[in-house]
């Protein structure tokens, strides 16, 4: 019975111990995906309407991407992106419909955007 309880003990010891040093790598290890800190070039358009064909565009070049079989099969992260694009860059064009400018949504729909060009060369 001491023995059984030992083990349990130490099995908790262990689980707790290993899952508070994976947290600690995780903390450590951000990764910044979008290589401009600040604000993207949609938050600093003025003009709600260049600003709402400028979402659409991003998110059309987007969806098409993530419906090509050429990206789907891919071993590049294109399609990962393109997913991430065409949700962030939607949501984007859903509050500017309503003539609200959700900066959050317009930095990551041209962040998504970018780096699915980027590895698409």
């Amino acid at each position: 019975m001491k023995s059984t309880a030992k083990l349990l003990g130490a099995t908790l010891f262990l689980a707790v111990g290993s899952t508070s040093q994976a947290a600690d790598i995780i903390e450590g290890a951000s990764v910044d995906y979008c290589r401009v800190v600040g604000t993207s070039n949609l938050v600093l358009t003025d003009n709600i309407v260049d600003l709402k064909t400028e979402v659409v565009r991003l998110m059309d070049e987007s969806v098409a991407a993530a419906n090509s079989s050429e990206w789907i099969h891919s071993s590049r992260p294109v399609f990962v992106w393109a997913s991430e694009a065409k949700v962030a860059c939607g949501m984007a064009y859903g509050y500017l419909k309503t003539n609200y400018r959700d900066e959050d949504t317009l930095n990551k729909c041209e962040c998504f955007h970018d780096r699915m060009v980027e590895y698409m060369n």
